[in-house]
């Protein structure tokens, strides 16, 4: 299973009901902040989801929207030693203005918190294991070294219990063995392989982010076949030019992407305040009908076989009410 928590949805400024852009991805043990604008301390606490194991963070570029928060993420460090260390993914313009905020500005000259080590990206895996790994992709937005992100489960063969029951496979560590890719040798001499108790391949669940970007032409490959995209809408199709000249997308467009990629869903972020909700569904629905626009504190799990939202119940009637009161004001 993938999680994934917004913490802020909105495009350049924040708004009423939007923070600035920043998600969590949880996936076991592993979390992953990617992006981390003004005020995501503040979201995390609300969220629920607490600072410990926070100590990833992948940016997909360095435009002060996305990165303004790391200030205020590295003092809360220094009071509460929730991480032990942190590491900071993106590319070297990133990196190098990240470097500035805290160095220049927040620590001015003293010891940080916590160790910091920054990691100069470029396309392909930064971080794998046996079961998971996350790749970075290069997207086209304004300024060099901007990059999505894809998080992917390795792919696995299921065990066939009733296999196993019927070559007399005993339950217990020999059927783990089997799993791992061991041979085993049962009591009567038989030796049992995993391909006989294994079935074909299986994809693992997969997420990618692709941050801010103005194509999708070029995307393609890298988020195809996943579970769940999430990518920015930060205009309409009527407002076709100006994305085009600020470098971003249109909800048109990040459907168009979703549909070619194949992908199970499409979560859209990033988003203006100038378009209600139902006006970016509008455009989205005849080419891309299973898409969602993102709120802050929306929180998916990803299985295979379903991706649900699980938002805090009292959190998110909150929200809701707040959500609609404005959108019965602007509409």
């Amino acid at each position: 299973m993938i999680e994934v928590v917004f913490l802020g949805t909105a495009a350049s400024a924040p708004s009423i009901q939007r923070g600035l852009p920043s998600q969590v991805v949880l996936y076991r043990n592993e979390r992953f902040l990617v992006d981390c604008g003004e005020g995501t301390q503040r979201q995390i606490l609300r969220s629920g989801i607490g600072f410990r194991r926070l100590q990833r963070i992948l940016l997909t570029h360095g435009h002060l929207d996305h990165i303004l928060g790391l200030g205020g993420l590295i003092s809360t460090f220094a009071r509460w030693e929730a991480v032990d260390r942190l590491e900071i993914y993106g590319g070297r313009w990133a990196l190098d203005r990240v470097n500035d905020l805290l160095f220049r500005v927040v620590l001015r000259g003293a010891r940080p918190p916590v160790p910091i080590d920054f990691i100069d990206i470029r396309p392909g895996v930064l971080l794998d294991s046996a079961d998971f790994e996350v790749q970075a992709f290069t997207v086209k937005h304004r300024g060099p070294g901007c990059f999505g992100y894809r998080f992917q489960e390795r792919a696995r063969r299921p065990f066939m219990a009733d296999k196993a029951a019927e070559l007399g496979v005993p339950a217990g560590p020999v059927r783990r063995d089997l799993v791992n890719g061991k041979p085993i040798t049962l009591e009567d001499g038989r030796v049992i392989m995993p391909d006989d108790v294994l079935g074909p391949p299986r994809p693992g669940i997969s997420l990618a982010i692709t941050g801010d970007t103005g194509r999708v032409d070029d995307l393609v490959e890298a988020v195809q076949g996943v579970d769940m995209l999430v990518t920015e809408a930060t205009y309409l199709s009527t407002d076709q030019e100006m994305a085009q000249r600020f470098g971003h997308l249109t909800a048109k467009q990040a459907a168009w992407l979703a549909r070619e990629a194949g992908a199970r869903k499409l979560v859209l972020t990033h988003l203006s305040q100038r378009y209600p909700v139902r006006d970016i569904l509008r455009e989205t629905d005849p080419i891309f009908a299973n898409t969602y626009v993102a709120r802050d504190f929306d929180h998916f799990r990803i299985t295979r076989e379903n991706i649900e939202l699980v938002n805090n119940e009292l959190l998110e009637e909150q929200e809701d009410a707040d959500y609609n009161s404005l959108h019965e004001i602007l509409s």
